[in-house]
């Protein structure tokens, strides 16, 4: 497919891996998230060999996991991007645990599990809530903050104005913070 695909193409070539394991459909599913996910891992602190390294990783769990997609509950954006940020949480903790040698010898402490849980519910509750965001809306915060775009970059995609652009971003994010609240 060419050009800028809506939310139901991203589906429709999710679905056919999904279903039937499409290679071409998990291509252009590659080549378009694979540089937004890296962007995104970057610009919340990754460096950009561990970003690349999980954003890998977000598209083997993409063709791997693709069964457990449900497109009533979110769109891809948000499921790819979800992937993305519990991958990132993974390689941060990761890199916080010190090599076998600086270990003290003795029980391991657990891992924190009301901290992962509590993780799991208010990742659950950001996708319930982008699932209240009137469609326009939605699709605007996904590219700005999933897609790494800037409002310039969408108003040129979309043709919106910027300020429309900007009044429907604003509007979202006042929606998403009620809704989180």
């Amino acid at each position: 497919m060419t050009g800028e695909q809506n939310e139901t193409d991203w589906a429709a070539l999710l679905l056919s891996v999904r279903d039937s394991r499409d290679r071409a459909a998990f291509a252009s599913l590659f080549r378009h998230f694979a540089p937004r996910v890296k962007g995104f891992l970057m610009k919340s602190g990754a460096s950009e060999a561990l970003a690349e390294e999980c954003a890998q990783d977000v598209m083997a769990t993409l063709w791997q996991k693709a069964h457990l997609f449900d497109p009533a509950r979110a769109s891809v954006a948000t499921w790819v991007f979800t992937i993305a940020r519990n991958r990132r949480i993974d390689a941060l903790r990761k890199s916080r645990r010190p090599e076998p040698e600086d270990l003290d010898w003795g029980p391991e402490p657990e891992p924190d599990q009301a901290e992962a849980f509590e993780m799991q519910q208010e990742t659950g509750r950001l996708a319930a809530a982008l699932a209240c965001l009137p469609e326009k809306q939605r699709a605007l915060i996904e590219r700005a903050y999933f897609g790494d775009l800037s409002h310039r970059e969408i108003a040129a995609e979309t043709g919106l104005p910027l300020g429309t652009i900007k009044s429907r971003i604003r509007l979202a994010l006042d929606r998403l913070r009620h809704h989180m609240s």
